[in-house]
């Protein structure tokens, strides 16, 4: 591990006495070490504010929306410590925080995470707390989260469904024994399923109401210039051939034999939606538009689909 570059802990220990400056402090070191942020904030001092919360045992929306009165509190010598060697870490392996803490968040709720997985954060979120709203008329009975890495789609899915059943689905077993654990942290056993696949090879036969897929789909260009923090997540669900489209080919393609008539298919594809035009020409999809940020997310329906590969 390379070392952190931080000031010594005994000489600035005195120095910082408050919450707020141990916020500030963390935020300077980690601007300076030039940290990549995108695993659940985007800046040092939302990043720092949630490794110092998560220091504390507080919740981190707690000290981004209370007063100034929490910033203000004096922390322990065994509370600074604690903040002092998460920060180091943090600086000196590079390492994606969600992985330190083994915490994320998605849709609202907590979800255990680490090197198995892919740290959640994606902008499906908004279209699963918008319940679909712009495309389906009826609630969903039975949906797929298709590449479900640690299950946080299928678990928040299955919250804004409460009547439906959500078979998630993926071929790593290291990720489904992720995606189990935090299935049972939610309790909800009765009604999503970690399905290891292979695509949709788990599942023959079936046939779903909506399908939600967040395949690996990062181009080669792409995948040589990643920050370093993204080389602690698993390849395995990042990489997705030269032009970032060889998972979801197979997606689209095998489709409408697991889609009902009504059907919907929504698809991430990130960056790689540069390459879509070229990979499937003539390919009406609706890229969704969102409120809250980010793209590269197409929605399809199972006519769409039908009639373009009936062509090809």
């Amino acid at each position: 591990m390379k070392t952190s570059s931080l000031p010594l802990f005994v000489d600035i220990e005195s120095d910082l006495q408050s919450m707020l400056d141990w916020t500030r402090f963390a935020t300077t070191q980690m601007n300076q070490a030039d940290l990549y942020f995108g695993h659940g904030t985007e800046n040092a001092w939302d990043e720092a504010v949630v490794l110092v919360s998560h220091c504390l045992a507080l919740p981190s929306d707690l000290a981004q929306k209370t007063s100034d009165a929490l910033f203000q509190s004096r922390l322990t010598s065994v509370e600074k410590a604690h903040i002092y060697e998460l920060l180091e870490q943090r600086i000196a392996s590079r390492e994606p925080l969600p992985y330190l803490t083994n915490q994320a968040w998605f849709c609202g709720l907590p979800f255990y995470t680490d090197q198995r997985v892919l740290i959640p954060r994606s902008p499906i979120a908004e279209l699963i707390q918008d319940k679909f709203g712009a495309w389906l008329s009826t609630p969903p009975q039975l949906i797929m989260d298709l590449c479900t890495g640690g299950g946080c789609i299928a678990i928040a899915m299955a919250y804004a469904f409460p009547d439906a059943q959500v078979d998630a689905l993926d071929i790593s077993e290291d990720a489904l024994a992720v995606a189990n654990e935090n299935i049972m942290a939610h309790g909800l056993e009765e009604r999503v399923f970690a399905i290891q696949s292979d695509v949709y090879s788990g599942v023959k036969g079936q046939k779903y109401d909506l399908i939600v897929a967040n395949p690996p789909y990062v181009d080669a260009e792409d995948m040589s210039d990643l920050p370093q923090e993204f080389l602690h997540e698993p390849a395995l669900a990042l990489a997705a051939g030269e032009d970032g489209l060889d998972i979801v080919e197979r997606i689209l393609h095998q489709a409408t034999d697991h889609l009902t008539p009504q059907g919907w298919l929504f698809v991430e594809v990130g960056n790689s939606l540069v390459h879509m035009a070229q990979r499937f020409p003539g390919l009406e999809v609706e890229w969704v538009e969102f409120t809250n940020g980010g793209d590269g997310v197409f929605a399809i329906q199972y006519e769409t689909i039908h009639a373009y590969f009936q062509k090809r």
